[in-house]
């Protein structure tokens, strides 16, 4: 009942290394969905809050400045790389390296908080039983994940571009442990029941990824993060020229007022312990 140990091992990789690298450009990217996430998760003054995923720390530092002097915040994730970012932002605020699946919890928490933090779990009825040992009887849970991949054209535009480009791709068990793994509302009300949650919430949200300024910063940023940069991963330079160029052109359609800002679709989670 861990995290998946392939995630596990990604994230304290190159690639952790690399969106550890990339914190502001993320930070940027996910700009949208953050806020909306932050309305609606509703961190108050003085309360306890524990930020799942963490991450380098952007929502563990915002969710600080809204509880308070007087609250208190807990940032954990699996990823050394990006804690060490986390750690080196501010003052304030506590991570801890932590497989939130098995970590040994108390009820503190009045407000249990993820942004794309829960997605990766091998058996996540377990893994969502033992996170909610850290809510208090009165708090509650509050996340975001991704819908099914082909709403998300911030990743899905960018692979089927340099799809003929790639090695033949394996098909992805839906609900394997991965990104879109609570693409189906259904199965993730039912997950978060069986764990023992109620008053399960499962909110539509449809906003934007802001992938840079330009199709070409977009393109190349489509080689750090989404399905793409997975599959593209070992790509030698030569190949991965070929897939920027293939990308800028399919990613110039969704050039705005934000830059490249492609459609993002995501559920809006809360739950009761």
């Amino acid at each position: 009942m861990t995290a998946n140990a392939e995630m596990i091992e990604y994230w304290n990789g190159p690639v952790g290394e690399r969106w550890a690298r990339l914190q502001e450009t993320m930070d940027v990217s996910l700009s949208e969905i953050h806020q909306a996430l932050m309305t609606f998760a509703n961190p108050r003054p003085r309360e306890r809050v524990l930020d799942i995923g963490c991450g380098t720390g952007t929502t563990t530092y915002a969710l600080a400045k809204a509880v308070g002097n007087e609250g208190s915040v807990t940032g954990v994730d699996i990823s050394e790389p990006m804690l060490a970012v986390a750690r080196g932002r501010g003052v304030g605020v506590n991570f801890r390296k932590a497989d939130a699946a098995t970590h040994l919890f108390h009820p503190t928490h009045d407000l249990v908080f993820s942004r794309f933090g829960v997605m990766f779990f091998d058996d996540p009825v377990r893994a969502f039983a033992n996170i909610k040992k850290a809510i208090n009887p009165h708090g509650r849970m509050s996340f975001v994940c991704w819908r099914e991949m082909a709403k998300n054209l911030w990743a899905a535009a960018p692979f089927e571009a340099a799809r003929g480009l790639l090695p033949p791709q394996t098909p992805a068990d839906p609900l394997a442990p991965g990104p879109f793994a609570f693409a189906d509302a259904d199965r993730l009300g039912g997950i978060l029941a069986k764990a023992g949650y109620r008053d399960v919430r499962i909110e539509q949200l449809d906003t934007v990824v802001r992938m840079g300024a330009t199709p070409a910063d977009a393109a190349v940023q489509s080689l750090n993060i989404g399905p793409l940069a997975f599959a593209a991963k070992d790509a030698d330079g030569a190949l991965r020229a070929g897939i920027v160029a293939a990308v800028e052109d399919t990613l110039r359609k969704f050039t705005g007022e934000k830059g490249v800002a492609p459609p993002a679709a995501c559920w809006l989670v809360r739950a009761a312990p």
